[in-house]
């Protein structure tokens, strides 16, 4: 699955860690999610969509084949 956090949280202003302290994980999950190496559970990419008042499937879209 690929997303678009990186460029959501860069246009926020907000490090990785100050996206992880908001969501209550830690700053290596963001930095898995960004890279598309872990895909969130579904609770997570749902509170991810909402801290940037997002349609999830604005943020998380799946890989091309």
């Amino acid at each position: 699955m690929r997303n678009a956090l990186s460029e959501l949280r860069s246009e926020r202003g907000l490090s990785q860690q100050a996206l992880a302290d908001l969501l209550g994980v830690s700053r290596q999950t963001i930095i898995s999610i960004e890279k598309g190496r872990f895909d969130p559970s579904l609770p997570l990419a749902f509170r991810i969509a909402a801290t940037f008042e997002r349609a999830i499937e604005d943020v998380f879209y799946p890989d091309q084949a």
